[in-house]
């Protein structure tokens, strides 16, 4: 039995959303390749989107010199709408659950089932990341977040004092982690831990900024060597203060600063 088309339609619409909320801003061409969508297609989608405030029209991020005459591309990003609609449908039974867990059992259970759910993708990543020179972990670790949907990005730290930013355009738990921060820690533990350097968590889209950002500290302010391996006894999360100079009495950012994000 055929499958119902306005099920397929909705579908193929939620997947152009997707690829827009994590490639975004994209041209409609691009979304016609990677969706194999005709050019009517794919405008026919975009125009439901915009209607709907899914997505919002940008201007080109480059001159458009080699396009030649006509009118330039136009460039689709997401909104706060649009991300919004990600939200897991779970959302409040998992709050629910997790203030059922913080009143039984306390804020450590809590913290324990954070740690829990992040062990797995600290498990499935530690392979790539610490198998890359030290230099390239923050790329690498964005790359594999990016394969998981986090949407992620890797640059250099505008601060005076270097080091790296972690950037997640998309947090699947964002409004769980607003309630309960301890889903941030965990993460940013990870992080930590991973690229074997102090980490301090800056914004966070669980608290209304735009993207999750990370500040990773140089390693050669932390003096940790380009051949040391593992590294992560060394490493550590720093709750606040200049990035860069860690509290070793602090290991995970306080409620107030960490604000939550993806996990």
């Amino acid at each position: 039995m055929p499958s119902a088309p306005g099920r397929t339609e909705r579908d193929t619409r939620a997947r152009v959303a997707r690829l827009i909320l994590e490639h975004g801003p994209v041209t409609a061409s691009t979304l016609g390749e990677r969706v194999g969508l005709t050019p009517a297609a794919v405008r026919r989608h975009l125009d439901a989107l915009l209607a709907e405030g899914m997505i919002e029209v940008r201007k080109a991020r480059v001159p458009q010199t080699r396009r030649g005459r006509g009118r330039p591309a136009k460039w689709f990003a997401i909104t706060d709408a649009g991300r919004s609609a990600f939200v897991h449908a779970y959302d409040d039974l998992a709050t629910s659950a997790l203030r059922f867990l913080a009143e039984t059992a306390g804020g450590h259970a809590v913290a324990e089932f954070a740690r829990r759910q992040i062990a797995d993708l600290e498990r499935r990543y530690r392979p790539v990341v610490q198998g890359a020179p030290p230099h390239q972990r923050v790329r690498i670790l964005a790359e594999a977040l990016s394969g998981d949907g986090y949407a992620a990005a890797a640059a250099k730290a505008p601060q005076p004092g270097g080091g790296e930013q972690l950037c997640q355009h998309h947090c699947p738990v964002a409004h769980v982690a607003a309630e309960f921060p301890q889903l941030c820690e965990a993460e940013t533990e990870a992080f930590s831990r991973l690229l074997g350097t102090p980490v301090q968590r800056l914004a966070t889209i669980a608290h209304g900024d735009g993207i999750c950002t990370t500040h990773v500290s140089s390693r050669s302010l932390c003096g940790a060597g380009e051949d040391d391996g593992e590294g992560d006894s060394a490493a550590s999360v720093t709750p606040g203060g200049d990035a860069g100079e860690p509290s070793p009495e602090h290991t995970r950012i306080s409620d107030e600063e960490s604000g939550g994000t993806s996990l």
